[in-house]
């Protein structure tokens, strides 16, 4: 059956309906005149495999059932009833099931946990031609128009202008209702999601909209007001860095906000052709074979779609700044090799990480990046499976690691579970200790981290790092991180690694028809340090400065945001820890010049070799043991505190 949006929806006017009349676009109604094919049985099938994922996979289901009075599994249950006694003839519109299907995911307020539309609506994008963001003033909220599409015009709207209502509701109210459609685990990840989904809507996760068109009320600089109507259209998106279905490192260490990611695309898509030109050059591991900037202040980069890095003038210094746009990267250790390389490149008196709006990656370079900002040895944060005969399946098929598949660590206490009555197995990391300290700290100026609600998945784990490892000060702009808190894998991964019931006797997995797909958290985060053992989902990290962003902030490049990064790090200390080795005829020298440090311990092979306070500039060792590729580690400690650390191949 044709999916169709309710007539009561569709309207007729005279006013003129502004259009973006991108290549390849189409209206909503155009779009929707061809999709929805899925008969009954498939129906059927797609909510039978759903109750398999959340009754047996889903590792938050008893915390989403307490902290939000939901029961999504008896809902399927109630759907799986209705479909039985539909038939052919008496079922609903296909719009009604994928809406009906759309919001018992969301309920559990989890954008790890999702049902992905099938063919048409997988890879494509509805939109509207601008962007909208939020600014702060002592006289309340702002809507302000921040970027639009290339071509793009109306009378009197355009960048900076104010947006007060939409279709005649306060912009405010707009944001607040939209936000509950979705699946933001707190009040600040709901606005935000509210605020984007106002303008970009991906059709893998979000139903079509209802409306053809917006009627869109601004006020211009000026003071000045007007009213325009503008149409929805759908064009296809960008291609997904990573394909989440296939048996890969990058999959299965997968934590991302999809449909953050999809939208990203979009934007990437819509308002930054230069970056996506670059995209184009990229080799197979998604890096440029010769570091390129797309803005004039940026420094050049391999990545330029992953990091943007430059020096920023505040009006308490000039620091260091850079991006972290996403962690959903092929290489992990090609990801922080890149992001070790351009902050040596930054001022060396402080450094503002920005991961606002990085809906996470890859886990490994995740928490493979920490280690370049601190001396202390990084842990990794440990993950567990929920306890269920399917999981203890799972990882008794895969418990000896071959194909690269490694969940024997999680066997033992899922096999233990059934005995003592477990709810979760023990927890492990996924990302390997080694790789989270394999190089050590290579930048030793102050830094702090700028993050915001919409920072989920692994952007969450780093953001936890950061202060569990108690890196530096957090500033955030919202109340605290987006609350993800998972690894997530796909419906179609889950079947490559157990099999099909075709193929697999007891298996409970089914191949989902029309390229339907579905996503679940399977392995819970837990934090470490002072907070060990409490769960990422629904609290998130909580900033340690909060500053909510401005007009200026918005419309001129975050000058005010930047200013207060620029007076937190002016009031840090500054340490500077450069080592460099030499073999000479009675052995290995090797020399330290250090700031802000009273004292340095050296380390040869991970053998104390010599402990020496900081008296002059450098501090020579010399007549130490070792040879060509021996590992050297320095240390510096100012009043007793491990404050720096720096590794080098001699």
């Amino acid at each position: 059956m044709t999916l169709t949006t309710p007539s009561s929806a569709r309207t007729s006017t005279d006013r003129p309906i502004a259009r973006a009349d991108l290549e390849g676009a189409v209206t909503v109604p155009d779009f929707l005149a061809g999709a929805g094919t899925l008969t009954l049985p498939e129906r059927r099938l797609i909510v039978e495999q759903a109750l398999v994922l959340l009754e047996q996979n889903y590792v938050h289901l008893p915390l989403k059932t307490a902290m939000h009075a939901v029961n999504p599994v008896q809902r399927l249950r109630l759907l799986r009833t209705e479909l039985t006694r539909q038939t052919p003839q008496t079922m609903g519109p296909e719009w009604l099931f994928h809406k009906e299907m759309a919001g018992i995911f969301m309920s559990v307020r989890d954008l790890h946990t999702n049902y992905l539309l099938p063919k048409p609506f997988a890879g494509r994008v509805a939109y509207l031609p601008f962007v909208l963001e939020k600014a702060t003033e002592s006289d309340g909220d702002h809507y302000l128009v921040t970027s639009v599409v290339t071509g793009f015009s109306a009378p009197g709207f355009g960048l900076g202008v104010e947006v007060t209502h939409w279709n005649g509701v306060p912009i405010g109210t707009a944001v607040e209702i939209n936000g509950l459609r979705l699946a933001g685990s707190n009040r600040a990840a709901s606005l935000a999601r509210g605020l984007d989904s106002l303008t970009i809507r991906p059709l893998l996760m979000q139903l079509p909209p209802e409306e053809d068109w917006i009627d869109v009320t601004f006020r211009a600089a000026d003071g000045s007001t007007g009213e325009i109507r503008v149409a929805w259209e759908v064009a296809t998106n960008l291609p997904p860095t990573t394909d989440l279905d296939a048996v890969s490192p990058a999959s299965l260490a997968n934590a991302l906000d999809l449909d953050a990611d999809e939208r990203d695309r979009a934007r990437k898509s819509l308002y930054h052709p230069e970056v996506v030109r670059l995209e184009g050059e990229q080799a197979e591991d998604g890096q440029l074979t010769e570091p390129q900037a797309v803005g004039a202040a940026d420094l050049p980069t391999t990545m330029p779609s992953v990091f943007r890095a430059r020096a920023v003038t505040t009006a308490h210094g000039t620091f260091g700044q850079i991006r972290i746009f996403t962690f959903s990267v092929q290489d992990p250790v090609a990801f922080r090799d890149e992001f070790a390389r351009l902050i040596s490149l930054l001022p060396p008196n402080g450094l503002i990480v920005d991961v606002r709006g990085n809906g996470g990656g890859h886990l490994h370079a995740s928490e493979f990046t920490l280690q370049t900002l601190t001396p202390r040895p990084i842990s990794p944060e440990p993950v567990q499976f929920i306890a269920t005969p399917l999981n203890l399946a799972l990882c008794r098929r895969h418990q000896d690691g071959a194909e690269g598949i490694d969940l024997g660590p999680w066997f033992p206490s899922l096999d233990q579970a059934v005995e003592i009555g477990a709810t979760f197995s023990a927890g492990f990391t996924i990302t390997p200790s080694d790789g989270a300290n394999e190089i050590g700290q290579t930048y030793h100026g102050p830094a702090v981290l700028v993050t915001d609600a919409r920072c989920y998945s692994a952007t969450d784990f780093f953001a936890a790092g950061w202060a569990d490892h108690e890196i530096g000060p957090i500033l955030g702009v919202d109340d605290r991180t987006g609350a993800g808190g998972a690894n997530v894998w796909t419906h179609q991964l889950l079947m490559q690694l157990v099999g099909d019931r075709a193929s697999e006797p007891g298996s409970p997995y089914a191949p989902l028809p029309k390229g339907a797909n579905m996503r679940v958290a399977i392995r819970r985060g837990l934090r470490v340090g002072a907070l060990s053992g409490t769960p990422v989902e629904d609290l998130g990290v909580t900033p340690t400065v909060r500053h909510a962003m401005t007009k200026a902030d918005v419309l001129t490049g975050n000058v005010d945001l930047l200013d207060r990064a620029g007076e937190i790090l002016a009031g840090m200390p500054v340490r500077r820890l450069a080592v460099t080795t030499a073999f000479t005829r009675v052995g290995l020298r090797v020399e330290v010049a250090a700031g802000g440090l009273d004292r340095v311990d050296v380390y040869v092979n991970g053998r104390p070799i010599g402990s020496e306070d900081v008296t002059a500039d450098p501090v020579v060792l010399s007549e130490l043991h070792g040879a060509p590729g021996t590992v050297v580690l320095v240390e510096g400690f100012q009043a007793g505190a491990l404050v720096a650390s720096r590794r080098v191949v001699a």
